[in-house]
């Protein structure tokens, strides 16, 4: 190994060495937080609230020692990847110290600590939070590309988890007092901040290993019809055809109906495979399922009609379909040209035009 290659071996560890003890801090800051919450502990609220001014500082100091490597030994290929992650490794080091701070500061608004249902499912999601960070440090201090992967399936739960919290804080487990009611709001927020950075920390990893990029987000669509009978399964039908790679369709319908019989021959002529099968109802639907779609859309009646309460997570839009009357194949033509377009502009809306 020459004397470059030596220097340049060197700085990248102290770089490692660097970012393994600011995520050991940042790990520290995130339990001390919520065992100062669990408590009541002001003392220790505080205290965490001090103890993330050495966390931004040697924040700062990380991001001048990459950028100084990058001047110096100007990287090419695996160096260069891994460099590119620790950057922005370090910034999301840094912003769960900021969470952690956040919930110290919440936690001390508090009277007493949380109990009862919220207590419970905040001791869940401190739980799973605190893993996955643990986890997902690990991924990268050993550049564990494997390990990365299988941690970042451990996020997928913790959506759910919190619209059952916030069912429970609107069900009035949290008491009414609306300052109270705002502080526990932000402090679960600020977990779920953690998740979604341990998940980021794994997908940086990964690239800094394979260099493959983090994955395209795919967005989950429900279409309701009223009796479901053509709207809704064209629109599902149309979407998974045109937009496979950047959406997830489905339909529903208020009160199920029988298919129309024409349907199925009229996109198929299109090149669209369809098997005509009875929506189901969105009643029949659970919470944990309607919460994880990002949007619900409303054919020919508005959401509301048949979901009184929407999860948290969702969206709804309801659209005006204009002049799609009559019968046979001209009417089908009619809905098919608006929905292509319809559902083109909102992926457009949503994930952009990449």
């Amino acid at each position: 190994m020459s004397h470059l290659e030596e220097r340049l071996e060197k700085d990248l560890n102290e770089i490692r060495t660097a970012l393994a003890k600011q995520a050991e801090q940042v790990e520290k800051q995130v339990i001390n937080a919520i065992r100062a919450l669990q408590t009541g502990s002001r003392d220790q609220a505080y205290a965490t609230v001090l103890n993330d001014h050495p966390v931004n500082r040697e924040m700062r100091r990380i991001d001048r020692l990459c950028h100084s490597f990058i001047a110096v030994h100007l990287p090419s290929g695996s160096h260069l990847r891994l460099l590119s992650s620790a950057i922005r490794c370090n910034i999301e080091l840094e912003r769960i110290g900021d969470y952690a701070v956040t919930i110290s500061r919440e936690a001390v608004q508090l009277a007493n600590p949380p109990s009862g249902e919220i207590e419970r499912q905040l001791d869940n999601l401190a739980t799973g939070a605190q893993a996955m960070l643990s986890q997902a440090v690990k991924a990268f201090n050993e550049l564990n590309a494997d390990l990365a992967e299988g941690t970042m399936v451990m996020a997928d739960p913790v959506e759910h988890n919190l619209n059952e919290i916030y069912d429970a804080m609107m069900g009035g487990e949290a008491g009414t007092d609306l300052k109270e009611l705002f502080a526990i709001f932000v402090i679960f927020t600020n977990l779920k901040r953690v998740v979604d950075q341990a998940k980021n920390l794994c997908e940086e990893t990964i690239f800094a290993v394979t260099g493959v990029q983090k994955r395209a987000k795919v967005y989950k669509v429900l279409f309701l019809e009223r009796d479901g009978s053509f709207l809704a399964p064209m629109a599902e039908a149309i979407g998974n055809k045109l937009m496979a790679s950047t959406g997830n369709f489905g339909s529903v319908a208020g009160e199920p109906g029988e298919i129309e019989s024409g349907l199925a021959a009229f996109l198929q002529e299109r090149g669209i495979e369809f098997e005509p099968t009875r929506c189901r109802a969105i009643a029949d639907m659970t919470t944990h399922e309607l919460a994880s779609q990002h949007v619900v859309v409303g054919l020919d009646a508005p959401v509301s009609e048949f979901v009184e309460n929407m999860p948290f997570h969702a969206s709804v839009i309801n659209w005006q379909l204009r002049d799609i009357e009559g019968e046979g194949e001209a009417r089908y033509e009619a809905a098919y040209r608006e929905l292509a377009v319809r559902i083109k502009d909102l992926m457009s809306l949503i994930r952009g035009d990449e």
